[in-house]
């Protein structure tokens, strides 16, 4: 979502490493309160990207089903000594409630920071930015160009697939076919129809880009150059400034840890 914000003019290898450095700092966290801050911390970057609270949260509806089932899961099969409920080999423990939120929060708080990657950068930027990450590869011949291309086809393809879904659950419907009746099984099976052709289509998408490289002489990464190159400025060193300042409570905390 292009607003020209400073996020969005920062460097994608810039925001790549962010997102790293991100990530690597919430699984360090200790103490819960810190969530907290870092969900503020993903709040402050959404408004200063200029974006609408909506769009973070669409990117989270598709997993809302597997956060919840895997927070209760743990409740339910964590281990404890404090046990507050329990029914049969089924027990809730306060162990098992502190580990379920603390998982809950890291991947809800990986997948905000994702998204936030994803709606600030263009999957063209993502791919250079990658590139750019992984350039000391190459002197271990590691395929960095193609691996990146890669990552850019297959983010162009999400919304293609989404659409020929939508396409073909609507031709499917209009023979009679109902997705939302029966029990769990039943749904699954109703799919199968979706799926075939799905497959179908994307194997001749594939074909067709492979083609469509061929004839424009595509040969890997070997000589090819860049249309446009972002070079480090202004508004990557205060992208760098406010990630260092996020994640350096989670540091403190976690070396405080080590030491009590």
């Amino acid at each position: 979502m292009p607003t020209g914000s400073l996020v969005h003019r920062a460097s994608p290898k810039i925001k790549i490493i962010s997102l790293f450095l991100l990530t690597f700092s919430i699984f360090l966290i200790k103490d819960s309160y810190l969530y907290f801050y870092f969900l503020a911390a993903s709040v402050f970057i959404l408004k200063i990207a200029g974006l609408k609270t909506s769009y973070l949260l669409k990117g989270l509806k598709p997993l809302i089903f597997v956060f919840v089932l895997t927070f209760f899961l743990n409740i339910m099969f964590s281990e404890g000594d404090k046990i507050l409920w329990e029914w049969g080999l089924v027990k809730i423990t306060e162990e098992g409630l502190i580990y379920s939120f603390k998982f809950f929060m890291k991947v809800t708080l990986l997948v905000i920071y994702a998204t936030l990657l994803t709606l600030t950068t263009s999957p063209v930027e993502l791919s250079d930015g990658m590139e750019d990450c992984l350039k000391p590869l190459k002197y271990v011949k590691f395929p960095v160009h193609e691996f990146s291309l890669m990552m850019t086809i297959a983010l162009r393809f999400i919304p293609t697939l989404v659409m020929e879904i939508d396409k073909i659950k609507k031709a499917q419907e209009a023979r009679g076919a109902n997705f939302s009746e029966g029990n769990l099984m039943g749904r699954v099976k109703n799919f199968i129809p979706i799926l075939i052709p799905l497959f179908i289509t994307s194997f001749k998408r594939a074909d067709e880009l492979a083609v469509a490289m061929e004839s424009r002489c595509y040969m890997g990464g070997e000589g090819r150059s860049r249309y446009r190159r972002k070079k480090d400025g202004f508004s990557d060193y205060v992208m760098l400034i406010m990630v260092l300042s996020v994640i350096f409570p989670a540091l403190v905390n976690f070396f405080n840890s080590l030491n009590k």
